[in-house]
Protein backbone atom coordinates (compact mmCIF):
# COMPACT_ATOMS: atom_id res chain seq x y z
CA UNK A 1 0.00 0.00 0.00
CA UNK A 2 2.95 2.39 0.90
CA UNK A 3 4.02 1.56 -2.74
CA UNK A 4 0.61 2.74 -4.52
CA UNK A 5 0.51 6.01 -2.40
CA UNK A 6 4.25 6.31 -3.03
CA UNK A 7 3.74 6.11 -6.93
CA UNK A 8 0.52 8.08 -6.79
CA UNK A 9 2.40 11.15 -5.63
CA UNK A 10 4.84 10.82 -7.66
CA UNK A 11 2.54 11.05 -10.91
CA UNK A 12 0.59 13.49 -9.02
CA UNK A 13 2.29 16.66 -11.12
CA UNK A 14 2.03 14.83 -14.66
CA UNK A 15 -1.29 13.93 -13.73
CA UNK A 16 -2.67 17.39 -13.00
CA UNK A 17 -0.22 18.85 -16.11
CA UNK A 18 -2.04 15.73 -18.61
CA UNK A 19 -5.69 16.90 -17.03
CA UNK A 20 -5.28 20.45 -17.88
CA UNK A 21 -4.04 20.35 -21.12
CA UNK A 22 -7.06 17.84 -22.15
CA UNK A 23 -9.31 20.39 -20.46
CA UNK A 24 -7.90 23.39 -22.29
CA UNK A 25 -7.53 21.39 -25.84
CA UNK A 26 -11.49 20.59 -25.71
CA UNK A 27 -12.14 24.29 -24.45
CA UNK A 28 -10.20 25.58 -27.05
CA UNK A 29 -11.77 23.40 -29.91
CA UNK A 30 -15.29 23.40 -28.66
CA UNK A 31 -15.40 27.40 -28.40
CA UNK A 32 -15.12 27.56 -32.51
CA UNK A 33 -18.61 25.23 -32.43
CA UNK A 34 -20.74 28.00 -32.59
CA UNK A 35 -19.22 29.73 -35.75
CA UNK A 36 -19.19 26.45 -37.29
CA UNK A 37 -22.86 25.61 -36.93
CA UNK A 38 -23.36 29.35 -37.98
CA UNK A 39 -21.84 29.23 -41.16
CA UNK A 40 -22.14 25.55 -41.82
CA UNK A 41 -22.78 25.52 -45.51
CA UNK A 42 -19.97 27.43 -46.62
CA UNK A 43 -18.06 25.33 -44.61
CA UNK A 44 -19.41 21.86 -45.81
CA UNK A 45 -18.39 22.99 -49.42
CA UNK A 46 -14.98 23.69 -48.16
CA UNK A 47 -14.76 20.23 -46.87
CA UNK A 48 -16.17 18.44 -49.61
CA UNK A 49 -12.84 19.50 -51.96
CA UNK A 50 -11.10 17.49 -49.62
CA UNK A 51 -10.62 13.46 -50.77
CA UNK A 52 -13.19 11.07 -49.13
CA UNK A 53 -9.92 9.19 -48.19
CA UNK A 54 -8.48 12.47 -46.38
CA UNK A 55 -11.44 13.22 -44.17
CA UNK A 56 -11.52 9.59 -43.09
CA UNK A 57 -7.98 10.09 -41.64
CA UNK A 58 -8.75 12.93 -39.77
CA UNK A 59 -11.72 12.09 -38.76
CA UNK A 60 -13.88 14.68 -40.93
CA UNK A 61 -17.63 13.03 -41.45
CA UNK A 62 -19.48 14.85 -43.51
CA UNK A 63 -23.23 13.41 -42.38
CA UNK A 64 -22.53 14.40 -38.73
CA UNK A 65 -19.84 17.01 -38.17
CA UNK A 66 -21.98 20.08 -37.85
CA UNK A 67 -24.35 18.78 -35.15
CA UNK A 68 -22.53 19.49 -31.86
CA UNK A 69 -21.26 15.76 -31.10
CA UNK A 70 -20.52 14.83 -34.89
CA UNK A 71 -18.43 17.86 -34.65
CA UNK A 72 -17.07 17.12 -30.72
CA UNK A 73 -15.40 14.03 -32.98
CA UNK A 74 -13.05 16.17 -34.13
CA UNK A 75 -10.79 17.10 -31.43
CA UNK A 76 -11.38 13.71 -29.63
CA UNK A 77 -9.26 12.55 -32.06
CA UNK A 78 -6.46 14.48 -30.62
CA UNK A 79 -7.36 14.34 -27.30
CA UNK A 80 -7.43 10.51 -27.53
CA UNK A 81 -3.62 11.12 -29.42
CA UNK A 82 -2.80 12.76 -26.06
CA UNK A 83 -4.42 10.43 -23.50
CA UNK A 84 -2.93 7.62 -25.51
CA UNK A 85 0.80 8.93 -24.77
CA UNK A 86 -0.15 9.93 -21.36
CA UNK A 87 -1.24 6.32 -20.99
CA UNK A 88 1.91 5.24 -22.59
CA UNK A 89 4.07 7.19 -20.96
CA UNK A 90 3.05 6.32 -17.22
CA UNK A 91 3.23 2.45 -18.30
CA UNK A 92 6.63 2.56 -19.86
CA UNK A 93 7.80 4.32 -16.67
CA UNK A 94 6.48 1.87 -13.71
CA UNK A 95 9.46 -0.76 -13.80
CA UNK A 96 11.78 1.32 -16.29
CA UNK A 97 12.39 3.85 -14.08
CA UNK A 98 13.30 1.80 -11.26
CA UNK A 99 16.66 0.65 -13.58
CA UNK A 100 17.16 3.87 -14.62
CA UNK A 101 17.19 5.71 -10.90
CA UNK A 102 19.19 2.63 -9.77
CA UNK A 103 16.55 1.87 -7.25
CA UNK A 104 15.31 -1.23 -8.31
CA UNK A 105 17.22 -3.60 -6.34
CA UNK A 106 16.63 -1.71 -3.38
CA UNK A 107 12.71 -1.96 -4.04
CA UNK A 108 13.26 -5.62 -4.17
CA UNK A 109 14.71 -6.20 -0.91
CA UNK A 110 11.38 -4.99 1.00
CA UNK A 111 9.21 -7.83 2.53
CA UNK A 112 6.59 -7.16 -0.48
CA UNK A 113 6.61 -10.13 -3.67
CA UNK A 114 7.00 -8.66 -7.00
CA UNK A 115 3.57 -9.36 -7.67
CA UNK A 116 2.62 -6.63 -5.15
CA UNK A 117 4.88 -4.14 -6.30
CA UNK A 118 3.58 -4.41 -9.66
CA UNK A 119 -0.10 -4.07 -8.60
CA UNK A 120 0.78 -1.46 -6.57
CA UNK A 121 2.04 0.14 -9.45
CA UNK A 122 -0.30 -0.47 -11.99
CA UNK A 123 -3.20 0.60 -9.37
CA UNK A 124 -1.48 3.99 -9.46
CA UNK A 125 -1.58 4.82 -12.79
CA UNK A 126 -4.96 3.32 -13.11
CA UNK A 127 -6.05 5.84 -10.70
CA UNK A 128 -3.76 9.07 -12.20
CA UNK A 129 -5.73 8.10 -15.70
CA UNK A 130 -9.45 7.62 -13.74
CA UNK A 131 -8.58 11.19 -12.23
CA UNK A 132 -8.04 12.34 -15.48
CA UNK A 133 -10.79 11.16 -17.24
CA UNK A 134 -12.98 12.48 -14.73
CA UNK A 135 -11.22 15.80 -15.12
CA UNK A 136 -11.48 16.02 -18.59
CA UNK A 137 -15.42 14.52 -18.58
CA UNK A 138 -16.57 16.86 -16.39
CA UNK A 139 -14.90 19.60 -18.50
CA UNK A 140 -16.36 18.24 -21.88
CA UNK A 141 -20.06 18.17 -20.33
CA UNK A 142 -19.66 21.58 -19.22
CA UNK A 143 -18.29 23.43 -22.75
CA UNK A 144 -20.83 21.22 -24.71
CA UNK A 145 -23.47 22.95 -22.97
CA UNK A 146 -22.02 25.93 -23.02
CA UNK A 147 -21.76 25.91 -26.87
CA UNK A 148 -24.38 23.62 -28.21
CA UNK A 149 -27.22 24.91 -30.27
CA UNK A 150 -29.43 21.88 -30.53
CA UNK A 151 -30.60 19.21 -28.26
CA UNK A 152 -27.99 16.12 -27.95
CA UNK A 153 -27.61 12.45 -26.18
CA UNK A 154 -25.91 12.82 -23.12
CA UNK A 155 -25.45 8.70 -23.07
CA UNK A 156 -23.73 9.12 -26.80
CA UNK A 157 -21.49 12.14 -25.07
CA UNK A 158 -20.46 9.78 -22.07
CA UNK A 159 -20.12 6.74 -24.77
CA UNK A 160 -17.92 9.08 -27.08
CA UNK A 161 -15.82 10.53 -23.86
CA UNK A 162 -15.20 7.25 -23.01
CA UNK A 163 -13.05 5.88 -25.57
CA UNK A 164 -10.51 8.05 -24.19
CA UNK A 165 -10.58 6.08 -20.67
CA UNK A 166 -10.07 2.73 -22.68
CA UNK A 167 -7.47 3.53 -25.32
CA UNK A 168 -5.32 5.14 -22.58
CA UNK A 169 -6.02 1.56 -20.90
CA UNK A 170 -4.84 0.10 -23.65
CA UNK A 171 -1.62 1.69 -23.91
CA UNK A 172 -0.79 1.77 -20.63
CA UNK A 173 -1.18 -2.17 -20.67
CA UNK A 174 1.22 -1.87 -23.64
CA UNK A 175 3.62 -0.01 -22.08
CA UNK A 176 3.64 -1.64 -18.59
CA UNK A 177 4.81 -4.83 -21.45
CA UNK A 178 7.41 -3.09 -22.56
CA UNK A 179 8.94 -1.69 -19.38
CA UNK A 180 9.20 -5.42 -18.32
CA UNK A 181 10.36 -7.20 -21.33
CA UNK A 182 12.83 -4.33 -22.96
CA UNK A 183 16.19 -4.49 -19.68
CA UNK A 184 16.83 -0.90 -19.52
CA UNK A 185 14.95 2.03 -21.45
CA UNK A 186 16.99 4.88 -21.90
CA UNK A 187 14.24 7.53 -22.51
CA UNK A 188 10.47 6.79 -21.82
CA UNK A 189 9.49 9.67 -23.32
CA UNK A 190 10.86 8.88 -26.76
CA UNK A 191 9.75 5.33 -26.28
CA UNK A 192 6.20 6.32 -25.42
CA UNK A 193 5.61 9.16 -28.59
CA UNK A 194 7.52 6.46 -30.97
CA UNK A 195 5.06 3.69 -30.09
CA UNK A 196 1.79 6.15 -30.21
CA UNK A 197 2.17 8.26 -32.94
CA UNK A 198 3.00 4.76 -35.01
CA UNK A 199 0.16 3.16 -34.06
CA UNK A 200 -1.90 6.68 -34.86
CA UNK A 201 -0.14 7.36 -38.58
CA UNK A 202 -1.06 3.40 -38.91
CA UNK A 203 -4.50 4.04 -37.86
CA UNK A 204 -5.02 6.69 -40.28
CA UNK A 205 -3.62 4.56 -43.44
CA UNK A 206 -6.20 2.09 -42.49
CA UNK A 207 -8.70 4.65 -42.71
CA UNK A 208 -7.31 5.72 -46.60
CA UNK A 209 -7.77 2.22 -47.84
CA UNK A 210 -11.27 2.05 -46.37
CA UNK A 211 -10.51 -1.56 -45.37
CA UNK A 212 -12.48 -2.89 -42.27
CA UNK A 213 -9.76 -5.00 -41.00
CA UNK A 214 -7.09 -2.95 -40.92
CA UNK A 215 -9.20 -1.40 -37.94
CA UNK A 216 -8.33 -4.15 -36.21
CA UNK A 217 -4.11 -3.09 -36.98
CA UNK A 218 -4.52 0.40 -34.77
CA UNK A 219 -6.53 0.79 -30.99
CA UNK A 220 -7.11 4.40 -32.59
CA UNK A 221 -9.83 2.78 -34.70
CA UNK A 222 -11.51 0.71 -32.29
CA UNK A 223 -13.66 3.29 -31.10
CA UNK A 224 -15.39 4.38 -34.28
CA UNK A 225 -17.48 8.05 -33.91
CA UNK A 226 -19.79 7.66 -36.37
CA UNK A 227 -21.12 4.02 -35.45
CA UNK A 228 -21.72 5.31 -31.97
CA UNK A 229 -23.41 8.36 -33.17
CA UNK A 230 -25.78 6.34 -34.92
CA UNK A 231 -26.03 3.13 -33.20
CA UNK A 232 -25.22 4.44 -29.25
CA UNK A 233 -23.14 1.86 -28.79
CA UNK A 234 -19.54 0.12 -29.21
CA UNK A 235 -18.82 -2.18 -31.96
CA UNK A 236 -18.54 -5.64 -30.11
CA UNK A 237 -15.91 -7.14 -31.85
CA UNK A 238 -13.58 -3.83 -31.65
CA UNK A 239 -14.17 -3.73 -27.72
CA UNK A 240 -13.81 -7.37 -27.31
CA UNK A 241 -10.36 -6.97 -28.34
CA UNK A 242 -9.24 -4.31 -26.38
CA UNK A 243 -10.08 -6.05 -23.67
CA UNK A 244 -7.99 -9.29 -25.00
CA UNK A 245 -5.12 -6.55 -25.32
CA UNK A 246 -5.23 -5.57 -22.18
CA UNK A 247 -5.77 -8.58 -20.21
CA UNK A 248 -2.89 -10.38 -22.49
CA UNK A 249 -0.57 -7.35 -21.71
CA UNK A 250 -1.11 -7.56 -18.05
CA UNK A 251 -0.50 -11.30 -18.01
CA UNK A 252 2.36 -11.16 -20.18
CA UNK A 253 3.67 -8.57 -17.95
CA UNK A 254 3.30 -10.14 -14.85
CA UNK A 255 5.14 -13.42 -16.21
CA UNK A 256 7.91 -11.56 -17.23
CA UNK A 257 7.91 -9.70 -14.18
CA UNK A 258 7.89 -12.62 -11.59
CA UNK A 259 11.19 -13.70 -13.63
CA UNK A 260 13.13 -10.93 -14.20
CA UNK A 261 16.39 -10.66 -13.70
CA UNK A 262 17.33 -7.15 -11.48
CA UNK A 263 20.58 -6.09 -11.53
CA UNK A 264 22.07 -4.71 -8.27
CA UNK A 265 23.45 -0.91 -8.44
Amino acid sequence: MNIFFHELKAYRKSTFIWSVSLVLIIALFMSFYPAFAKDAENFEKIMEGYPEAIRNAIGFNLGNFFTILGFYCFPLSFITLCGAIQGMNLGTSIVSKEVSEKTADFLLTKPVTRTSVLTSKLLSAFVSIVMTNIIYLVATIFMVFQVKTDDFSMKILLLLSLTLFFIQLIFLTIGVMISVIVPKIKSVLSVSLTTVFAFYFLGMFSSTTGEEAKRYLSPFKYFDTAFIIKHSSYEGSFLLVSMIIIILAITASYFVYAKKDIHSV
